[in-house]
């Protein structure tokens, strides 16, 4: 099998990058509706200076902002009730029993899915599946040593808006240099399976 015809197996060339990760958000994450973007650009980088500049934390600026809305709601409640005006255009807040039941099965999953990955990095069961932990782990670390939490939030917002656009744009040159770190990283994991498992080279 050809260079081409891995990279058309890997990344799907057949379809473009819009209908590979879908429509909606996909559009505005391409560029596609600029305005839209622009704006949440503006808004992301805007929101991360102010809570640089005036040492504001997510947890605050929620704190603020709900303390607001309900001052709001409660003054606007009792007012209505004191001058016969129509109550907040509100709907009893409330979970149904369906959202609950669905909600919970589907965090039983992925904590069930964590837990079985737990127990066969730990049985030793799975190599390859180590080193992947191991590694999205080590980079995790390595990035949190360099911003915090609310900045890695902000950063996170920038990187999706725009590494979709920019793999569109050169997306033939990204993908040869993905597969060659791809075979590359392939010949250094068999090269460590030999030397962890020598039994497997004497069944060779």
């Amino acid at each position: 099998m050809g260079m081409g015809s891995s990279l058309e197996k890997l990344f799907n060339k057949e379809r473009t990058v819009h209908e590979i990760l879908g429509g909606g958000i996909v559009a505005v994450m391409l560029w596609r509706k600029k305005n839209v973007s622009v704006g949440i650009v503006a808004v992301t980088i805007g929101s991360w200076m102010v809570f640089e500049t005036f040492s504001y934390t997510i947890l605050t600026l929620l704190s603020s902002v709900l303390l607001l809305l309900l001052s709001i709601l409660f003054l606007w409640s009792k007012s209505a009730s004191i001058l016969n005006r129509p109550s907040p255009p509100l709907t009893e807040f409330q979970v149904s029993e369906a959202m609950a039941e669905e909600a919970s099965k589907l965090l039983r999953i992925h904590v069930n899915k964590l837990l079985q990955v737990s127990y066969d990095i730990a049985m030793g069961r799975d190599s390859e599946l180590f080193i992947k932990v191991a590694v999205y782990l080590f980079l995790i670390a390595f990035v949190g040593s360099l911003m915090d939490f609310q900045t890695l939030c902000h950063a996170g917002v920038l990187v999706v808006m725009a590494v979709p656009a920019f793999y569109e744009r050169y997306e033939d040159c990204i993908d040869g240099s993905i597969v060659l770190l791809y075979n590359k990283a392939k010949e250094l994991f068999l090269r460590f399976n030999i030397w962890a498992y020598p039994e497997l080279k004497k069944l060779s």
